[in-house]
C-alpha cells in the first residue's frame, strides 16, 4: 500500500504501451469483437464500434493514472481521497469482485484449450458426463480446475514472473491471430468472401432498422470492457516515470492494439459463415475443427500461455491489492491473489460464456454501471473538487483530512449510489432476474446507456453535495 518511490518509477512510454498491448490481444477482445458479428454486424460497423469504444475508454484511462503516476499509489489508496480511508474498501471490493468474474473467464478459456486438445489426442479421457446443477462434464471442470492451478502458481512465484509472461505473450497471441487470420483468408477464398457479409440491420434483412437501438448497448459494452482498467490503472501507472510516458503509452497502446485484434476476430468469424455456413464466434471452438493435430497442438499451447499472461496481469494483480487494502496485516498480494483464484471458479464462468448475448448483454454492461459510477465519483473529486492536489501522508493517517466521518465519506457513497440507480432495473430485466416485461421500456434505455449514465449523474452527485457542504460550513462560521 505503501506510494512508489521516484527511484523505482522506470516504466517509460514503451513499456506502458507495451503492457496494452500485451493485454488487448487477448481473447475476450477477439470474442467481443466475433459477438458483435454474431448478434449481426458487418466488419465494418463491429470494428468501428470497438475502436469508438476504446477511445472513449481511453479518456477516464488517463485521467485517473495521473494520481498514480504523480503520487506512487495504488487505486485502493487512490481512492481514500474520495471515499474515506475505510469508504475506500467499497469500490475497492466492487471492482475486485468484477476482476473476479474475468479472472473465471479467462480461466474458462485456458482450460477450454486443454480440453480441446485432449480431446483431439485422447478421446476417451474426454468423453466424460455432465455434472448436475453444473451444466459441464467431469473433464471440463478438471481442465479448468488444472488451469486455475497454474494460474495460483505463476501468482504465488510473484510480480516478476508476470512481466516475464507478458514479453512472451503480446508477440504470441499476435502471431496466433495473424495466422488464424491467414488461413481464413486462404479457406474462404480472399478478403472478398470474408468481408462482404451484409449487415442484419440492412433494408430487407432480419434486424432492419435496429441498428441504433443495438449500437449503443454494444458501444456502451465496449467502453465497459475495459472500465475495470480505468479505475484501477493507477496499479500501474504508479511505476511510469512521467505523465507523458503514461498517457502516449496508452494512446498509442490501448485503442490501436483493440482495433487490430477485433478486426482479425470479425474477419475469422466472418470467414467462418464462408467456410462452414454458420457463425463461430469462439475461436476455442474454431481450433477445435481443425484435423491437423500438430496444428491443433501448437494452437492451443500458444492460447493457453497467452491467456495466462494476460488473465495474471489483467485480472489478479488489481484484485490482489484490493484485498490486500482490506487487511494489510493479514493480506499479502499472494493471498490476495488465492482468493481472487476462488472467486473466479465460484463465478462460474461458462454461464457468462453460453453465447455472445449473455457475454455482452448481461456481463459487460451489467458491471458498467458500478465502474461507471465510480469512476465520476473519482474524476470529480480529483480534478474538480481537489484541481489534483492531494495531502499524501494524510492518505494514510487515520486523524488526516479523508478520515470524514469514522473513516467514510457520505457524499461519495451517496453518489455512487445515485449513479447506480438509475441502471439497476433494466440490469434485473437483462440478467433475467425479474420478468422483461415487467420492467418499463424507459429503464431499458438507460440501462444501454449504463456506464455513461452512472458516470455522469455519480461524478455530478458528488460535486454538488461538495459545493452545497462548503457552502454551508462557509454559512456555519
Amino acid at each position: 500500500m505503501a506510494p512508489i518511490g521516484a527511484a523505482a518509477r522506470k516504466w517509460r512510454l514503451r513499456d506502458i504501451a507495451a503492457l496494452w498491448i500485451g493485454m488487448s490481444a487477448c481473447i475476450p477482445t477477439y470474442m467481443l469483437a466475433s459477438g458483435l458479428i454474431e448478434q449481426g454486424m458487418n466488419w465494418r460497423e463491429a470494428v468501428l464500434t470497438i475502436f469508438l469504444g476504446n477511445c472513449i475508454v481511453l479518456v477516464p484511462m488517463v485521467l485517473n493514472a495521473h494520481a498514480g503516476t504523480k503520487y506512487g499509489i495504488s487505486f485502493p489508496v487512490y481512492c481514500r481521497a474520495a471515499f474515506g480511508l475505510r469508504g475506500a474498501n467499497v469500490p475497492a471490493l466492487l471492482r475486485a469482485f468484477v476482476a473476479c468474474g474475468w479472472f473465471g473467464i479467462q480461466t474458462w478459456i485456458g482450460g477450454a484449450a486443454i480440453h480441446t486438445l485432449l480431446a483431439a489426442v485422447f478421446p476417451t479421457l474426454t468423453a466424460t458426463e455432465r455434472i448436475g446443477g453444473l451444466g459441464i462434464t467431469t473433464s471440463q471442470l478438471g481442465c479448468f480446475l488444472a488451469f486455475w492451478a497454474l494460474n495460483m502458481i505463476v501468482v504465488w512465484r510473484g510480480i516478476e514472473s508476470i512481466r516475464i509472461l507478458l514479453n512472451i505473450k503480446a508477440p504470441l497471441l499476435i502471431l496466433l491471430g495473424l495466422l488464424l487470420l491467414g488461413w481464413a483468408y486462404v479457406e474462404a477464398g480472399g478478403f472478398g468472401p470474408m468481408l462482404t457479409q451484409p449487415s442484419a440491420f440492412e433494408p430487407g434483412r432480419e434486424k432492419a432498422g435496429q441498428f441504433w437501438k443495438f449500437f449503443v448497448p454494444a458501444l456502451t459494452a465496449n467502453v465497459s470492457f475495459w472500465a475495470t482498467l480505468s479505475l484501477n490503472i493507477p496499479d500501474f501507472s504508479r511505476y511510469a516515470y512521467s505523465q507523458r510516458d503514461q498517457m502516449l503509452g496508452q494512446a498509442l497502446g490501448l485503442p490501436t492494439t483493440m482495433g487490430l485484434y477485433s478486426f482479425i476476430g470479425v474477419a475469422v468469424t466472418s470467414a467462418t459463415i464462408v467456410i462452414y455456413g454458420e457463425t463461430i464466434w469462439d475461436p476455442v471452438v474454431l481450433l477445435a475443427r481443425f484435423e491437423n493435430k500438430v496444428v491443433l497442438a501448437a494452437a492451443m499451447s500458444a492460447l493457453c500461455l497467452a491467456t495466462l499472461a494476460t488473465n495474471i496481469a489483467a485480472n489478479v494483480v488489481s484484485p490482489a491489492n484490493d484485498f490486500a487494502h482490506l487487511w494489510p496485516r493479514r493480506i499479502s498480494f499472494r493471498v490476495g491473489g488465492l482468493i481472487t483464484g476462488v472467486l473466479g471458479i465460484a463465478a462460474q464462468p461458462w454461464r457468462l460464456l453460453e453465447n455472445s448475448a449473455v457475454y455482452i448483454d448481461a456481463w459487460l454492461i451489467g458491471y458498467s454501471l458500478l465502474l461507471g459510477a465510480i469512476g465520476g465519483v473519482l474524476i470529480a473529486d480529483y480534478y474538480f473538487v481537489r484541481r489534483t492536489a492531494l495531502d499524501l501522508a494524510g492518505l494514510y493517517r487515520r486523524s488526516g483530512p479523508y478520515w470524514y466521518a469514522g473513516g467514510f465519506h457520505r457524499s461519495a457513497l451517496i453518489a455512487m449510489l445515485a449513479g447506480i440507480a438509475p441502471c439497476l432495473p433494466g440490469f434485473l430485466a437483462a440478467a433475467k432476474l425479474v420478468d422483461e416485461s415487467a420492467v418499463a421500456p424507459v429503464w431499458k434505455t438507460i440501462y444501454g446507456y449504463a456506464w455513461f449514465v452512472s458516470f455522469v449523474i455519480a461524478g455530478a452527485t458528488y460535486y454538488v453535495l461538495d459545493r452545497m457542504l462548503k457552502r454551508n460550513s462557509i454559512t456555519a462560521r
